[in-house]
């Protein structure tokens, strides 16, 4: 038996809310994006639908799968855990205003 799920979603259900302005606003503000009135109003119509795909998804029955983390049975090769430096102490240092003996100085935030 085949699922079929369509891309184009059903009408906006009575379970989700309504993507306002204010609301893709908020989101907009969340993502550290900034937007014109007109380019909020434009995003309204396609938040909504993605907010439609995800509550179409979650009507999907998934009882008895198996999580996964990936979608290829593969095992992946890992490297060793070594504990290093970096080698990098010099260059990073060269970087700072000032230097003592391989460290920052920083300014003294407590008296």
């Amino acid at each position: 038996m085949t699922t079929i799920i369509s891309c184009i979603p059903p009408a906006l259900p009575s379970t989700l809310p309504v993507m306002d302005t204010k609301t893709v606003k908020k989101v907009a503000s969340l993502a550290r994006l900034s937007m014109t009135d007109q380019e909020l109003e434009s995003y309204r119509p396609k938040l909504e639908n993605i907010l439609k795909f995800v509550e179409q998804l979650s009507e999907v029955n998934t009882d008895g799968v198996e999580p996964l983390s990936n979608v290829v049975d593969i095992a992946l090769t890992l490297r060793t855990d070594t504990l290093t430096d970096g080698d990098l102490q010099q260059k990073i240092l060269a970087n700072a205003p000032e230097s003592t003996e391989g460290f920052f100085v920083v300014p003294k935030v407590v008296e």
